[in-house]
């Protein structure tokens, strides 16, 4: 149908009708076709080609240039989740050239951020996150709050997350080159899809991996045990678990996500689940393990054989016992330190006095 047909098709007033129906339809109709002009008019606003090389991310961070915002990782993350949703996109690191992407939920969000903050007198220059991130945590994910909350830059850049030591960890992952820039939000995505169904903390599973592989280093190996949270070779061990007993260095060429796959699988069956909610230690312990998770009390010593890394033991001597409370010391004191340019200093000086004060098991 041509545009003259289009304009030609405005419902004429019936003669049968009343004439204040008539009018009133003809009014009806000639409001509708108008909002529909306008929808018409809009609609190649709200329609994003994409370009070659071009990532979710990127179209992202692009549209809140054009707003005058300026976003951290967290908010990149929430933004470009919605954008894949909002276009039934299943993997957000897969789309193609060419493909056109509705912009107009995130434009909405993006143009009310830059209202709130110009009314609260904010000026463009000086922002760093302009908007709170959707809640990440398991108890509020559903709820995205919208509202505008500048935040100060600690460190490399603004962080503010309701995991922020998952975050902190995965950004740094991307910088040491353990897992690429496009991988970031599906590894995100997946190990809050793991700390849902087994019930642990998404920070304690990052503390546990900068002990283990120095924040999800998929090539991290002791030469016997490999990958993010070290399976270990030998019968009935992390390895054969994951379904590599005759191989266990094959899980060296899998990356941070496919690996995740094999920690899921593990977590399973050393019923981590039926644990109930899973405190940093009994999340560690299940790694190191399991057998030990029995000893409930915080200072006994744990039957642990042989020597780990110093910061496990009591008072960090490695001729000192294992206990939970020197567990959680431990994995709490090395996140500090792995993390100190990565995460807000009041986070930081928290976990410090964590550490220092700890003295029973509860997370």
């Amino acid at each position: 149908m041509t545009t003259s047909e289009k304009l030609n098709t405005t419902p004429v007033a019936a003669s049968w009708l009343p004439v204040n129906q008539s009018r009133t339809l003809a009014s009806k109709a000639k409001s509708d076709f108008s909002v529909s002009l306008q929808q018409l008019l809009e609609e190649p606003k709200n329609q994003v080609k994409v370009a070659k090389g071009d990532t979710l991310t990127a179209i992202v961070r692009t549209q809140a240039q054009g707003h005058g915002l300026k976003l951290n990782n967290s908010q990149e993350l929430r933004l470009v989740r919605q954008l894949a949703e909002a276009n039934q996109i299943s993997n957000p690191d897969l789309i193609s050239t060419g493909q056109s992407l509705n912009v107009a939920s995130l434009t909405r969000e993006l143009s009310a951020a830059r209202g709130n903050t110009a009314a609260a007198g904010q000026g463009v220059a000086a922002l760093t996150a302009p908007l709170v991130p959707a809640a990440l945590s398991l108890a509020s994910r559903a709820s995205p709050t919208g509202s505008v909350q500048p935040t100060a830059t600690v460190g490399p850049a603004a962080r503010s997350s309701a995991n922020p030591v998952l975050e902190g960890t995965l950004t740094r992952a991307v910088a040491k080159g353990f897992i690429p820039p496009a991988e970031k939000l599906p590894v995100y995505d997946k190990i809050l899809q793991m700390a849902k169904s087994h019930g642990f903390a998404p920070d304690d599973f990052a503390r546990m991996t900068l002990m283990e592989s120095d924040g999800m280093n998929p090539r991290a190996s002791n030469q016997r045990c490999h990958g993010i949270i070290q399976f270990c070779d030998g019968p009935a061990r992390g390895a054969a678990s994951a379904g590599y007993a005759d191989n266990a260095r094959a899980i060296l060429g899998l990356s941070v996500y496919e690996q995740l796959n094999l920690v899921e699988k593990y977590f399973s069956d050393v019923g981590l689940k039926n644990k109930g909610p899973v405190g940093l230690e009994d999340l560690y312990l299940s790694v190191l393990n399991p057998a030990s998770r029995a000893a409930e009390q915080a200072t006994a010593p744990l039957n642990i054989q042989g020597k780990q890394a110093r910061a496990l033991h009591t008072d960090s001597n490695t001729d000192s016992p294992i206990t939970r409370q020197s567990i959680r010391q431990g994995l709490m004191r090395n996140a500090a330190d792995r993390l100190a340019s990565w995460l807000p200093a009041s986070l930081g000086s928290s976990i410090q006095t964590t550490q220092r004060s700890v003295g029973n098991t509860t997370p």
